[in-house]
């Protein structure tokens, strides 16, 4: 399990292909900054953690459902807890995903 206070989402989307919600989180508020991707599963468990993120956002003007995300106008802390997953590599995420290496399943609190 990975556990981080110091965390920054720069951008939050769902997933097309498989509902689940992608954030690409950096550990400085920098828009250039490296980032990893962070997934919060479509699976039941997790419903009132996604409907958690939403509000969230919502609370900073961000609208997070299957028409709507993307990159955020300015990084939001945040903290992320989940386990890692090494990922195929493959197409993903913005050009500042740095990493094949994923936080999946997690759960991200934006205060």
């Amino acid at each position: 399990m990975w556990d981080t206070s110091n965390a920054f989402v720069q951008e939050a989307s769902v997933n097309a292909a498989d509902c689940d919600v992608h954030f690409e989180i950096s550990m400085t508020a920098d828009k250039s900054a490296p980032r990893v991707i962070v997934e919060t599963p479509v699976d039941s468990e997790f419903c009132s953690a996604r409907q958690m993120a939403q509000a969230q956002l919502a609370k900073h003007g961000f609208r997070l459902d299957s028409q709507h995300g993307g990159e955020l106008p300015q990084a939001l802390p945040a903290a992320v807890l989940g386990m890692a997953f090494e990922d195929f590599d493959h197409s993903r995420g913005s050009a500042q995903v740095a990493t094949i290496w994923e936080l999946h399943p997690a759960v991200v609190t934006i205060p």
